[in-house]
């Protein structure tokens, strides 16, 4: 027993010794302070137009004028197509001219009438025959509109998908419709955050198509309910988009504040040390020749380069922030600043 004893004394002897013959490690260090932090909510998305709609004729017919062109900008009411009108405009005016004899026989009627030469009922007939043919004169007009294509909407068209002299069913798709300006982003939060949404609160929308661009956006409505499958809740923000370079269709990446702006110690990432039983760090203690202790810290949100540091740090503190590998508690170190880790809270990739 006694023998184990001093082997172990030994052997801690030993390695006292070897670590206090240890060359001084290299490392880098920055001084831990608050800053401003303001906690946000990702999330991925669609874009939807605000107004959007596949344009067609309500009846088929053959395709007699077309008046666009593809991607073009047009007004609310804009005459887009026509289909044959064949002889809707002569069947227009038989009709018109049977409302205009009916109205005639009501007017020579009512005179007489007025002289009790003809009877109520005589008055009643006409003034149905009147109405009567009035219908017909709104039905044939109804059916010569629907030979129309018209924008029921201000908007930018997509591509023509049909030819003068095509024979078209109803409801073939002529051309896409698209309001631009604002624009619409769909994306999905799950249900614990949606305390911290609220209708008209800011968002920024960005998109792979344009990188380095932050879009402003409003929050326009959130989904009464959620789906059953991911307890997911839809949500709507509105985005302006004058320039008309956001489309419907493309995939998007929404940021939302959450709660009201907080102060954090915040360190780079690479300062932190994961281990099974919590995070830690080296802090450079006072004193000549300087050395390291281990402080166990409790780690908050991220940003970018950046993690927040709720318990264990106070401001002032000199946290080694590269060259841990080599480190242990009471190690020598020698600060060398000249290359330090990327502390950025909103980094972007560099393009080559």
């Amino acid at each position: 027993m006694k023998t184990i004893l001093f082997a172990t004394a030994a052997l801690a002897c030993g390695i006292t010794a070897a670590r206090a013959q240890e060359p001084p490690a290299v490392v880098s260090t920055i001084v831990a302070h608050t800053q401003p932090w303001q906690d946000t909510l990702e999330a991925v998305g669609s874009l939807r137009a605000v107004r959007g709609a596949d344009l067609a004729a309500e009846v088929p017919g053959i395709v007699d004028w077309i008046g666009f062109e593809s991607g073009h900008d047009v007004e609310a009411g804009a005459v887009l197509m026509r289909l044959r009108a064949n002889d809707d405009a002569a069947k227009l005016a038989e009709l018109q001219a049977a409302a205009d004899l009916a109205a005639a026989n009501l007017a020579r009627d009512t005179k007489q009438f007025r002289a009790q030469a003809v009877s109520q009922a005589t008055i009643d007939a006409d003034s149905s025959h009147l109405r009567g043919a009035h219908a017909q004169v709104e039905e044939q007009q109804a059916l010569m509109a629907e030979k129309i294509v018209k924008a029921p909407f201000a908007g930018r068209l997509g591509l023509r998908q049909v030819d003068v002299g095509q024979y078209l069913q109803a409801g073939t798709a002529v051309v896409t419709l698209q309001a631009l300006d604002p624009i619409y982003v769909d994306f999905y939060l799950p249900q614990q955050t949606l305390s911290q949404v609220r209708s008209g609160e800011a968002a920024t929308v960005t998109v792979d198509g344009y990188p380095g661009r932050v879009f402003p956006a409003t929050v326009m409505a959130i989904s009464p309910k959620l789906d059953q499958a991911s307890r997911m809740a839809q949500i709507r923000a509105s985005v302006a988009n004058p320039d008309h370079v956001l489309l419907p269709g493309m995939f998007a990446t929404v940021a939302l504040n959450a709660g009201a702006p907080r102060s954090y110690i915040t360190l780079p990432q690479s300062a932190l040390v994961y281990n099974p039983y919590g995070s830690t760090v080296y802090v450079v203690s006072p004193g000549r020749p300087q050395t390291v202790h281990t402080a166990l810290v409790k780690a908050g949100p991220t940003r970018g380069d950046q993690v927040a540091v709720l318990d264990g740090l106070k401001p002032g503190d000199v946290v080694v922030t590269s060259g841990q590998l080599k480190l242990h508690q009471g190690s020598s170190i020698v600060v060398n600043n000249s290359v330090v880790p990327a502390n950025n809270p909103s980094p972007r990739p560099e393009e080559e």
